[in-house]
């Protein structure tokens, strides 16, 4: 024994609760999807706002087609950078119901611009905008839940392995181990 040490070694910490790190991965999940996203919002309203421009096409047929543009977009996003973890095995299945999705995705954002505009007869160019907006924003909560839950599917390996791994850790965690990583 060493100079002033009585042979105790400290036990190690408790590992990190397994809800702490589901919270952790679903936050950064949501900020990736968040980053994803925002970029396939410009995307979608530059679009939307170009073909409204430069063809003259009805309100809610240049959206439709702003959002086609913005799901092939969304979904190279997805697939390379938020979701690039994920099981890859089932690209046909994958791709299936990324468009089921995204199509039932489409009809939300839309009917909502429809429903201002043909409904209610709100139908200038900021009315437009503000209610494109607001039909992606709940289009984006569904599509949310629907990517991750069914289309960009979590290895279920992966996640035992993760799990399994940090209770075989004896390093402390805390702001002096993190240091010396």
């Amino acid at each position: 024994m060493g100079h002033g040490s009585s042979g105790l070694q400290p036990a190690p910490p408790a590992p990190r609760g397994a809800l702490r790190r589901r919270v952790d991965r679903l936050w950064r999940e949501v900020a990736k999807f968040g980053a994803v996203g925002g970029a396939g919002l410009l995307v979608n309203l530059l679009v939307f706002n170009l073909v409204r421009q430069v063809t003259g096409l009805q309100v809610v047929r240049a959206s439709v087609i702003a959002t086609v543009v913005a799901i092939v977009f969304n979904y190279i996003g997805f697939r390379y950078f938020t979701y690039r973890d994920r099981d890859r095995s089932g690209r046909t299945r994958e791709m299936t119901l990324f468009l089921l999705f995204s199509a039932a995705g489409l009809v939300i954002e839309n009917g909502v611009l429809y429903l201002a505009t043909y409904g209610f007869g709100w139908d200038s160019p900021l009315q437009n905008n503000f209610f494109k907006f607001l039909g992606i924003g709940i289009a984006t909560l569904f599509r949310f839940w629907s990517y991750r839950t069914w289309v960009f599917r979590t290895l279920p390996a992966r996640d035992a392995v993760a799990d399994a791994e940090s209770f075989l850790r004896t390093e402390p965690e805390g702001p002096r181990s993190r240091a010396y990583r």
